[in-house]
Formats: structure tokens, sequence, C-alpha cells
């Protein structure tokens, strides 16, 4: 199944009754076609098909995967409020000081973790906001019982990056591994910045397709 573990290299030359080499090779040639991936110091583990994660006006993580056939899953790693910094305060357009939540966390697709995140909320127009997403999970849901009904994608941009240390433990890949990341501010109706958002994609896990305007 896509992301089990296989054997050791010894494990399979005793299964099969060849050497360690050509079990070494097998998996090289395997790994070139892209049906295994290997994780220093944790082994060879079967390669999964990415998920397509379109990105358009409006990005709702669940209904994404669920439109492409996967089960959504995220997992809750920190949320904390704190005082923006210069380069969040402009993106938010708040006061560099001001009070944000910070919301941390990991997406699944399928049990597999494609990508961690850091989601940033301005407080001053979002009252209650971090006791709302304290009670469910769902950006999308936690706006919403903050007074915001609908918000959509202003503006999407995308680096190449390597996984640090920390982004490598979460992802289950390699540190210096590529990753995709996607830096984005959604806005509310009156076109008000109410997050800034901040995402690291793993880079051989997704495909993202961006949906004219």
């Amino acid at each position: 199944m896509p992301g089990d573990k296989l054997p050791t290299e010894a494990a399979l030359a005793e299964r099969f009754g060849v050497n360690r080499h050509t079990v070494r090779h097998g998996l090289s040639a395997l790994v070139k076609e892209g049906l295994v991936r290997t994780r220093r110091g944790a082994g060879v583990f079967v390669a999964a098909t990415p998920t397509d994660y379109p990105i358009g006006k409006r990005v709702r993580f669940h209904e994404n995967l669920i439109a492409a056939g996967r089960k959504p899953e995220k997992r809750v790693l920190q949320v904390e409020e704190r005082s923006a910094t210069g380069g969040e305060a402009k993106a938010l357009l708040v006061d560099e000081g001001d009070p944000i939540c910070a919301y941390h966390g990991l997406s699944l697709s399928d049990g597999q973790p494609i990508a961690i995140f850091e989601s940033l909320f301005p407080l001053t127009r979002l009252p209650g906001f971090t006791g709302a997403l304290s009670e469910t999970s769902s950006v999308t849901e936690a706006l919403r019982m903050a007074g915001v009904s609908d918000y959509t994608r202003a503006t999407t941009r995308l680096t190449a990056v390597r996984a640090s240390v920390t982004q490598a433990l979460h992802l289950q890949v390699s540190e210096g591994d590529p990753l995709l990341r996607s830096t984005g501010v959604n806005v509310d109706e009156a076109k008000t910045p109410i997050e800034y958002g901040r995402t690291w994609f793993a880079g051989d896990r997704v495909i993202l397709t961006f949906e004219e305007p």
C-alpha cells in the first residue's frame, strides 16, 4: 500500500534468495521509476500517487481533496496568540505588534502527510477567533463563527525551497528534500485581509493546478 515501509535489504535478500547487491540494484531501479522513495535513516517506502490540489479563488482543503477522491485530514500542531511581525502586519494590513492568532498544522491525504502550514489571523478584525478555532479545526467554520461568512484568495506566490529538519520530521521526508511553498492572502467580502498563510507542500506528493479566475 502507498506509504508502507519495505523490508530491509537483508530481509529482502533472504526472502528472494539473492545477494544484497542485487536487492540494492533493484531498489535503485524502483526509485528511478518513482515506485518507491527512500528516507534517510528510515528506509524505503512505497510511493503514493500525487494528490491533485487546485489553487483558485476559493481554496478549501477538505473540498479539494474530496473532489480528488481522497480522504482529507488536518492535525493541529499549535495554536497561539502573539504579536504580528513587520512582514506579517504588512500582509494583513494591520500595525506591527497587533495581536494575531497563529495556527500551525499538518494536512494529510489518505493518511499521508502532504503539507505543513502556518495561518495567521488578525484578532483586531476577528474577535473570538482563537476560541472558535479551538472548537473546530476548520478555518472556514471558525471564520464563520467570528463573523466572516465568505472569503476568497487575493494573492498566491509559489517558491521552491528545501525541507528543514522540523518540516522533514512532520512530512516524513528527508532534510533537504524539495518542497513547494505557497504564500497567500485571503480576504473577506469587503476585500479586507483576514488570513495570511504559508504552506509547504511535499514536492512529490501533490500536483498543484491553477484554476481560471
